[in-house]
């Protein structure tokens, strides 16, 4: 399966946002399942494409994930500092998951990153069940940072963050 990574366009808005959507609620990872107040903010691909960078993964013209790249002081920015970039809201649909295309999308981040002025590291928040997400993100060199580990919702379930430092560290598989 050959996968490009590339810009989302218009009309596959509504795509990704419902893999997002159905990646979150598949996984278990809206408390409030379909009443989740974050639930519309992940089907709103519109929005994020028009303040950050929507990638998407692309194999036969069908869209099989994406995540969303910002670097610091970007709207989508939650725990970005000055000279970093984060990605968020990383979903692969059900269908395509364990064929790499996770992967290949945190590695166009790490791309992005790089071409970024000024930028030295990439991070990230994780919800503390997402799995197979960490064991991309380490394996890819990643590594946690529990001192900014925060909660976007107070008394609810922390968020896990991990770091790399794209521009002085070799990226595993390049």
């Amino acid at each position: 399966m050959d996968v490009v990574i590339r810009r989302i366009r218009t009309e596959e808005h509504a795509r990704l946002g419902e893999i997002t959507a159905q990646a979150y609620l598949g996984d278990g990872l809206l408390t409030f399942g379909e009443d989740d107040g974050y639930l519309p903010v992940l089907r709103d691909v519109a929005r994020r494409a028009a303040e950050a960078e929507v990638l998407v993964a692309v194999a036969d013209g069908e869209v099989l994930g994406g995540v969303t790249f910002v670097p610091a002081g970007g709207v989508w920015a939650d725990i970005a500092r000055p000279g970093e970039a984060e990605f968020r809201m990383l979903a692969v649909a059900k269908e395509a998951r364990g064929r790499g295309v996770g992967e290949a999308l945190v590695r166009a981040c790490l791309d992005r990153a790089r071409e970024t002025e000024g930028c030295v590291r990439v991070v990230l928040s994780s919800q503390p069940s997402m799995h197979g997400a960490q064991r991309i993100y380490r394996r890819l060199g990643f590594t946690r940072t529990p001192e900014r580990d925060w909660s976007p919702v107070p008394g609810l379930a922390g968020l896990l963050t991990f770091a790399l430092d794209p521009l002085s560290r070799e990226v595993p598989g390049n």
